[in-house]
């Protein structure tokens, strides 16, 4: 039997970038418009002002805080520099890349799309950009993706069901202070979701990509085991 192409994953992970890159283009018009979400983004914005309650705000501010895509740039960086001091180059420079691209785009897609905020009466903190999509949302994507990339080589099968679940009820409940707080849609979110997932995924594919080429090492998943390591049965 022959075996797969090692080429295989990198044609999975494109087929998954361009699901990606669809829905996140369907959603990003849809809120821009506000085909289809207009009434979802209501309801769901009166729904969030009906809970609110002194805990539960300042829970939202805690974890709005911590997601806050300031934070996340110093998550990145701290990858980074632990990833180069560990002599993982190729780790570092991946994050880097998903940061610095995963900022820009959204920074970009707030230009383009230019829409407005909740109203202000609605708000709990100050917000002064653009809406669409939500930064929050999809730098909570692209850095707690990458680092569960990171980390994904060194865990059982136990605790990659743990680092899943855990990923994702963070950027889940990220997401959710937003709407809480009345700075963002669920729309804007939601397309911030899926920006988030396209540029992780474009960064990890190509990532695979480069260490598939020809001559080229694959990204090491983990510290390579030597014939001295005591680990090894002689």
């Amino acid at each position: 039997m022959r075996s797969p192409s090692p080429r295989l994953p990198v044609l999975l992970g494109v087929v998954v970038v361009v699901a990606l890159a669809v829905a996140a283009g369907w959603l990003l018009h849809f809120g821009a418009t506000g085909t289809g979400t207009a009434d979802a983004d209501a309801a769901l914005l009166t729904d969030a002002v009906a809970v609110r309650g002194p805990r539960l705000t300042t829970a939202a501010v805690t974890v709005t805080t911590i997601g806050s895509t300031a934070a996340m740039a110093i998550l990145a960086v701290s990858m980074c520099v632990v990833s180069w001091l560990r002599g993982r180059r190729a780790d570092a420079l991946f994050v880097a890349a998903a940061a610095l691209g995963g900022s820009a785009l959204f920074r970009l897609l707030k230009s383009l799309f230019d829409r407005p905020r909740p109203p202000v009466a609605t708000r709990l903190v100050n917000e002064t950009n653009e809406s669409l999509p939500s930064g929050h949302a999809t730098m909570s994507v692209v850095i707690v993706g990458a680092l569960v990339v990171l980390v994904w080589p060194a865990c059982g099968a136990a605790a990659r069901v743990v680092l899943v679940a855990a990923a994702t009820l963070w950027v889940a409940a990220v997401g959710a202070t937003r709407i809480y707080l009345g700075v963002h849609w669920f729309s804007d979110v939601l397309a911030g979701w899926f920006v988030g997932a396209t540029w992780l995924a474009v960064c990890v594919v190509a990532r695979r990509s480069w260490g598939s080429r020809p001559g080229e090492p694959a990204p090491q998943d983990a510290d390579p085991i030597t014939p001295d390591d005591p680990a090894v049965d002689r």
